[in-house]
């Protein structure tokens, strides 16, 4: 079911991108809007991985450096039925961890230095095991393809105040679509993101069999979250496994991740359901 909502969604942003395409310019502009939207997911596909490892200034680790780490994620991995990706960490106190790269064999887990100071190791497993399962469920490529679309409705939506014409129907028309359009595109994009949340979620709970321990370490990194955020870029919010952004008003209408207090709920009924 989540799998047929992710491509209703996806579907949904295609057909948004083209059809401000389509207002910004007729048919040359439909044109432009798949262009565009093909070349900005192949930039995304190849490189977004080194792209947001050096933003945060990821440093990868050997097994010498990182013994726990990588023992851990070595286990999980032949669990999950996945290569084992490469890991890194990230100076930072704020508890959080994100997985990149375009796929399985192309694969990277990274931890911030915060988080192994408040985890125990069921805890740290459980956080491994849901970045994993983000990698064996291809939700990187995913919330690449949708984020790389919304961005480019959102680039279409400015262009369409330069170019509103009276056969587009004047400028009142394309100053509503450069409102409406980005917003209808963030809130489909926060959609997709949410649901393969508590898709990694329970297939953390599936490989390590204990959800109540990931229900656990999302409470420790949420207050940990919420007492001192990251200084993280909001574009790579919808990677880590708790927001890593304060979470105003606005923040939470248009949160990459849905409530804590959901998911922990949900792996609890797994726990109950006899998930272990």
């Amino acid at each position: 079911m989540n799998t047929l909502k992710v491509i209703l969604l996806l579907a949904s942003l295609s057909g948004l991108l083209v059809l401000v395409g389509y207002f910004v310019a007729r048919g040359a502009g439909v044109v432009i809007a798949l262009v565009l939207s093909v070349l900005m997911n192949f930039g995304s596909y190849w490189y977004s991985d080194s792209i947001v490892l050096k933003m945060y200034s990821a440093r990868e680790v050997s097994s010498q450096e990182a013994p726990v780490l990588h023992k851990a994620v070595e286990s999980l991995s032949a669990k999950a039925g996945i290569p084992k990706p490469r890991l890194y960490v990230i100076a930072g106190e704020t508890p959080n961890a994100f997985a990149t790269g375009r796929n399985e064999d192309h694969a990277a887990v990274a931890v911030t230095s915060g988080i192994m100071k408040i985890l125990n190791r069921d805890e740290l497993e459980g956080v491994l095991a849901h970045e994993l399962a983000h990698i064996k469920h291809r939700d990187i490529l995913i919330s690449t393809m949708a984020a790389t679309v919304a961005s480019a409705v959102v680039l279409l939506s400015r262009w369409a105040v330069f170019f509103g014409n009276d056969e587009g129907g004047g400028m009142i028309p394309a100053i509503a679509t450069a409102i409406v359009a980005p917003i209808a595109a963030t809130v489909i994009q926060m959609a997709i993101s949410r649901s393969r949340e508590y898709e990694a979620d329970a297939g953390s709970a599936r490989v390590t069999g204990k959800p109540e321990a990931l229900a656990g370490a999302l409470r420790k990194l949420s207050l940990a979250s919420k007492a001192k955020p990251m200084d993280a870029n909001p574009s790579t919010a919808h990677m880590f496994i708790v927001n890593p952004l304060s979470g105003d008003f606005i923040m939470n209408l248009f949160s990459t991740h849905p409530p804590i207090e959901k998911r922990i709920e949900r792996l609890l009924e797994m726990k109950a359901s006899g998930v272990r």
